[in-house]
């Protein structure tokens, strides 16, 4: 492991007159063969805070902030940067995310116990360069399996976001949590609800992206399915969890609708992940109130705004993700018309392709079917077809502007308004992209209202 380590972090650690360990996901990874271009290193000695921070200043690095109550600093040295945590024992009220008391010990078999799952109290001395193992974790990593540190029900007591934790490190790894883990988990999925949103949210996203760190396939479906088991999810996404046990209609559904939202993410692009696992979120809903699913696009839209507002999601991406559900049941049978497709197009464009990423992930979720969903097909060939004619797909194509319709008579509160109607007719074939037809066209419109 030496050789994967900086040259700066192996002169810290020859600098200190105590061991200094790599520890946690770092060592874990190595040990299992994941590569991930975004791995952290955290670090750890049987130190006080104030004592590292200036050891490591003295061999160069930065001490960007130093924490002597919790005994964790953060070091950095052009592009490195490095945790590190004093060797500590913490004593949690139940429940609590930080530790009410911390204790310091030289002790690697208390430090080791204060963490979450064997397989992240695997210790690397870097100047002995020895693998330090208290807890067996190393056959954990062998077998691909998770196991809490002590016994499952006081891990996860001390700390609700390890709830989320052990789904992501499940999905993000592959390895497989063990039947006391994940019943330690369930008795205390209850205390989700003491977790920072932020944090939450956080892990959900890690979740859904899952798959992106290490390329483990459908490793973000994995993870869901664990929040399902330990019945998080119900807590974080209640909204969701409605819909398990709810039937669909089983000529276009071989699942319910929960489990439809999930595979939905199996299928997904990582690009709209959210939009996939929240798409039918308005079903439960509408299923509750009317006794069927009529209109479940626009109600789930709405839902899925509390939800992102709940969840503090930044404001773009929870804009995006509200439309995408708004619009995906459009033209779900494949029945409308062509001019109509091209009049949604130009009014959607900047939505199109992930939407049409959503249209085919829903449709795949169905009956986990591969082929290219069927209004997927017709749209991007209507769009294809608009392309190579060269038609108008946004405002900014448009060769006339709003100053020239105001100066051509259009009131200057129109110019917005008869912008759009252009942009339609020029999709429609109504009308050639060419400034005097344009003008034209505007007028005409103009002049019969």
């Amino acid at each position: 492991m030496i050789n994967v380590l900086s040259r700066n972090l192996i002169r810290l650690a020859q600098a200190c007159p105590y061991p200094l360990y790599v520890v946690g996901g770092r060592t874990r990874d190595f040990l299992a063969g994941l590569k991930s271009e975004r791995a952290d290193t955290d670090i750890c000695a049987p130190t006080l805070a104030e004592d590292f921070a200036a050891r490591a200043s003295a061999v160069g690095f930065k001490a960007d902030a130093v924490y002597a109550n919790t005994g964790t600093v953060k070091i950095s040295r052009g592009v490195e940067s490095y945790e590190f945590a004093c060797f500590r024992s913490d004593e949690y009220v139940r429940g609590a995310h930080k530790p009410v008391k911390t204790f310091y010990t030289d002790d690697i078999v208390a430090d080791a116990r204060r963490r979450d799952f064997r397989c992240n109290a695997v210790y690397y001395d870097i100047s002995a360069g020895e693998f330090v193992d208290p807890l067996g974790g190393i056959a954990d990593i062998k077998a691909r399996c998770l196991t809490t540190v002590r016994e499952a029900d006081r891990v996860f007591g001390e700390d609700g976001l390890r709830l989320m934790r052990l789904a992501r490190i499940a999905a993000e790894t592959g390895f497989t949590p063990d039947e006391e883990c994940l019943s330690g988990a369930r008795k205390n999925s209850t205390l989700i609800r003491d977790v920072a949103i932020e944090r939450i949210y956080s892990e959900l996203s890690g979740i859904l992206h899952a798959d992106n760190k290490y390329g483990i396939i459908g490793a973000q479906y994995s993870g869901l399915e664990i929040l399902k088991d330990i019945g998080v999810l119900r807590e974080i996404l209640p909204e969701l969890a409605l819909g398990e046990n709810m039937l669909q209609p089983p000529a276009f559904h071989d699942y319910d609708v929960l489990e439809h939202s999930l595979r939905a993410v199996k299928y997904a692009d990582s690009s709209i992940r959210l939009a996939a696992l929240l798409h039918d979120v308005g079903k439960p809903f509408c299923k509750l109130r009317d006794d069927n699913y009529h209109y479940h696009d626009k109600e789930g839209a709405r839902i899925a705004l509390e939800i992102c507002t709940r969840f503090k999601v930044p404001k773009k991406l929870t804009e995006r993700v509200c439309a995408l559900i708004s619009l995906h049941m459009y033209d779900l049978k494949g029945e409308a018309k062509e001019n109509k497709v091209r009049k949604f197009i130009v009014r959607n464009y900047e939505y199109f392709d992930e939407l049409m990423l959503l249209k085919q992930a829903d449709f795949s979720a169905c009956k986990d079917n591969l082929a290219v969903a069927p209004t997927v097909s017709k749209m991007k060939g209507i769009l294809d077809k608009m392309i190579s004619e060269k038609v108008p797909l946004t405002l900014k194509e448009l060769v006339v502007r709003g100053n020239e319709l105001i100066s051509v008579g259009i009131r200057p509160e129109r110019t917005g308004e008869a912008l759009n109607k252009l942009l339609e007719a020029c999709a429609m074939g109504c009308v050639k992209n060419e400034r005097d037809d344009l003008v034209k066209y505007a007028l005409t419109v103009a002049n019969c209202e």
